[in-house]
């Protein structure tokens, strides 16, 4: 949507850099950075997402049973949406608690749930499949994921039809690329290079791209 792509821009929760990339967890150099926890900050952006949220996941998953996040960003948005549905709502752990009942699952889902999964972002898909497969072992069924941004990489594609799960986001890089050109915030040359990144991500041949 190109409303919320606007918002993403405008609150600097998308910072779009191909002359001082940055350095994502994994070490590969990126022309563009995605922080969608600032999105939480702002009152009119956050109702704008999670009234999308809300109307997009009643038009794909209308036998939704509860809303699950992914920790620790998609907690926030997994809550909000919750309310507004008037769901129940859980989130995956990143990792075991090291004492209690040791819980990857906070929060109570009755076994054959059907769940929608609140993720912020998606680039490969990874985090969003290793919760998957917590839930699946736990006898949760899950519907789809549904994110605010993507940077549609073919990777996250695979993984996710690899698992045969569905995912909708809100907006994505492509739309965002062309409310950036139209806004001016980058040149066409700085969108070239961005696809570039976008399509092969190790590959950093789009540093020096003309």
């Amino acid at each position: 949507m190109k409303n919320i792509a606007q918002e993403l821009l405008k609150i600097k929760a998308v910072f779009l850099q191909p002359n001082k990339p940055f350095t994502w967890a994994s070490g590969i150099k990126s022309p563009i950075y995605c922080d969608n926890r600032l999105t939480l900050s702002y009152p009119a952006t956050r109702t704008l997402i999670e009234e999308a949220y809300v109307e997009l996941i009643n038009n794909l998953y209308e036998d939704v049973d509860a809303i699950v996040g992914t920790a620790t960003a998609g907690i926030g948005h997994a809550a909000i949406i919750a309310h507004l549905m008037k769901k129940p709502m859980a989130y995956v752990r990143g990792s075991a608690k090291d004492h209690g009942r040791h819980n990857l699952i906070e929060g109570h889902l009755n076994k054959g749930s059907k769940i929608v999964l609140i993720e912020d972002l998606i680039s490969t898909g990874q985090s969003s499949i290793e919760c998957i497969k917590v839930l699946k072992a736990n006898d949760i069924e899950v519907l789809g994921v549904v994110a605010i941004f993507t940077y549609n990489m073919k990777k996250s594609i695979d993984n996710f039809n690899a698992h045969n799960i569905p995912f909708n986001t809100l907006t994505n890089l492509d739309e965002l690329l062309r409310v950036a050109l139209e806004d001016n915030y980058i040149d066409d040359q700085d969108s070239e290079r961005i696809k570039k990144f976008r399509d092969n991500p190790n590959d950093e041949s789009w540093f020096n791209y003309q």
